[in-house]
């Protein structure tokens, strides 16, 4: 078997390239089976090299992607400031305006945003758990991309869906702190929780910033077992990953 995945359907520039992971096409086993691109989760280091080799032969990535040491923040990394031999510092977001540069986020229920400029000139990824998006880890990615945002095009990614994230109160008004109306999407249940939509939640976020073109959010992670990995649904478990990059631009164009 070789790695599957899916690929956004929206409307971004023809040199910028993405896709996330299903669970498939790997050598992981156990609780990681197969295809875990985690180097944190207890798996063999081994297997997720392998994994991860196996996921650039398959998709032709142009460099190994940029794997982040994420923690729930709101730290953008900026791929094309860095040096090739380094590893990237904790960040929860990264972006690139140069071809060969994969951004790549890990997930297993927290949502994957990629963000691409309408003209192809600049890419980014970041990581939206419900931390994320309290901390405004959107907004920071929104803003260092310094591309005017009704000139980006959004995709979101598999994550929990509405009927499995389940939080309580006070997430849910750190949530709706800055935004009153986000509490349409965060539904009381028999539990006396709150059962949080999460890409809607990142929608309002995307939408308050000027994003008019956001697709995807379809994808449940917690009832897909057989396409997904999920914290939720399986505590010790692997990750997907969501990638982003650019390729050359055509001759002609004013990308670079």
């Amino acid at each position: 078997m070789t790695p599957t995945w899916i690929t956004p359907d929206w409307p971004a520039a023809t040199r910028v390239r993405a896709l996330s992971t299903l669970r498939g096409g790997g050598v992981s086993n156990g609780s990681y089976e197969s295809l875990n691109l985690a180097s944190h989760v207890g798996d063999a280091p081994e297997a997720v090299a392998e994994n991860r080799g196996r996921l650039r032969s398959a998709a032709r990535l142009p460099a190994e992607p940029a794997w982040l040491y994420q923690v729930h923040g709101t730290q953008v990394v900026d791929l094309d400031a860095l040096d090739e031999a380094g590893s990237p510092p904790p960040a929860d977001a990264a972006l690139t305006r140069q071809t060969g540069r994969v951004c790549a986020i890990l997930t297993a229920d927290c949502l994957p945003v990629l963000l691409a400029a309408e003209s192809g000139e600049a890419v980014a990824a970041a990581h939206a758990g419900w931390r994320g998006l309290v901390g405004g880890v959107i907004e920071a990615a929104v803003r260092a991309l310094a591309v005017a945002p009704a000139s980006l095009v959004a995709w979101l990614g598999p994550a929990i869906g509405p009927r499995h994230f389940e939080v309580g109160g006070e997430v849910r008004e750190l949530l709706v702190a800055e935004d009153s109306e986000a509490s349409a999407s965060l539904v009381p249940n028999a539990r006396g929780r709150f059962l949080a939509d999460l890409p809607a939640l990142a929608r309002r976020r995307l939408a308050r910033l000027g994003v008019q073109r956001i697709y995807g959010g379809g994808e449940c992670t917690f009832s897909d077992a057989g396409n997904y990995f999920s914290y939720r649904r399986d505590g010790i478990t692997g990750r997907q990953a969501t990638l982003i990059w650019l390729e050359n631009a055509p001759k002609g164009g004013a990308c670079g």
